[in-house]
């Protein structure tokens, strides 16, 4: 028999490898949806709107989907064991891309290369990508806790 202390540390631990899966989950969802969400909007933007305004759903959808993929891949070499990071290098990765994101926003929008209204909207793609990533998760949750 099992004694207590060792069944809690393995119940810890088999809820800890339960939420390591539903972030995995998460973000596969997440990524996924990003370029999908991208393609519909661009096609729908390059079909029913101006091309400013497409153009500016497009610009403002890679945007946030580069930025979002960059600090994925900063974060997992920064956290992989082999080479761990110090936390001063995230920062300085994520305010760079952060600089570098309102530069190129301030030019695009200054420059009247895209209407500013499709660039948020296109901004909005990461946001819009979350909100449906956690909504399937929740979904699975309930219907998993149904059976």
């Amino acid at each position: 028999m099992v004694e207590p202390i060792f069944g809690f540390k393995c119940a810890l631990y088999a809820n800890y490898r339960g939420a390591v899966k539903i972030q995995k989950r998460i973000l596969i969802c997440i990524t996924r949806s990003n370029w999908v969400l991208l393609g519909l909007i661009s096609m729908l933007g390059l079909l029913l709107a101006s091309s400013r305004f497409a153009l500016g759903l497009i610009l403002g959808g890679l945007i946030v989907t580069v930025n979002f993929h960059l600090l994925y891949r900063t974060l997992k070499s920064a956290l992989s064991p082999p080479h761990l990071s110090s936390h001063h290098v995230v920062i300085t990765k994520y305010y760079a891309r952060f600089a570098v994101s309102g530069l190129i926003i301030f030019w695009l929008i200054s420059g009247k290369h895209v209407d500013p209204l499709g660039l948020i909207l296109g901004l909005s793609v990461v946001v819009l990508s979350i909100l449906f990533a956690t909504l399937m998760e929740l979904k699975h949750l309930i219907f998993k806790e149904a059976t």
